[in-house]
């Protein structure tokens, strides 16, 4: 079965409400908390050209993420990771991430990525990616971000902690620590002989 993974578009609005249905479900299961999304949320992301879909050939949904740019676009949070339950083991969540780590740095160069999570899948993908762990003090501190997670259960944990701790961890990708690394040309002999 092949997987089609893309920038989501106008044409990729009918899958919202099932998105939104699928984070849900995903979260009740683990028992974890995730921030509350509405279909018109994802709608917007998908509008704006800052999600990611995974649908089969046949056009069934397959998977999804999107970002949000924050602190005056100086960070980058990518969310919403979420697989289908019929698609999840066939390396579909990594091709989403992939993508979406793509276009986070495509439309937001010099921005800081983040993410918060409590998925241990999801933090391993982002190891492999570069990001590393941080204290949330790390993370942007645009309040607008953190009232996302008001529809989590565990917001009074956060709130408690002023914000700087949950039971989440926060992941960080600075391009600023992921320098290119330029090697001599192989014409030129060593100590210049």
């Amino acid at each position: 079965m092949d997987i089609n993974v893309m920038v989501a578009d106008e044409r990729h609005t009918k899958y919202s409400q099932q998105i939104v249905d699928e984070i849900y479900i995903s979260s009740q299961e683990r028992g974890t908390g995730i921030a509350k999304r509405t279909p018109e949320y994802i709608s917007s992301k998908m509008l704006s050209g800052k999600a990611v879909i995974a649908l089969t050939d046949e056009g069934e949904f397959a998977g999804f993420s999107y970002i949000e740019s924050w602190g005056g676009k100086s960070f980058v949070a990518n969310s919403g990771l979420i697989v289908a339950h019929k698609f999840r083991g066939m390396g579909i969540a990594r091709k989403i991430k992939e993508q979406t780590f793509i276009l986070s740095r495509k439309l937001f160069p010099d921005a800081k990525i983040f993410s918060i999570t409590t998925g241990a899948a999801v933090m391993k993908m982002n190891y492999e990616f570069g990001f590393r762990p941080v204290p949330f003090s790390e993370l942007t501190d645009d309040p607008e971000f953190w009232k996302g997670c008001q529809g989590c259960r565990h917001f009074d944990i956060l709130e408690s902690h002023n914000y700087k701790m949950c039971i989440c961890t926060g992941l960080l990708y600075d391009p600023k620590e992921h320098l290119e690394i330029h090697h001599p040309d192989e014409n030129v002999q060593e100590n210049g002989k």
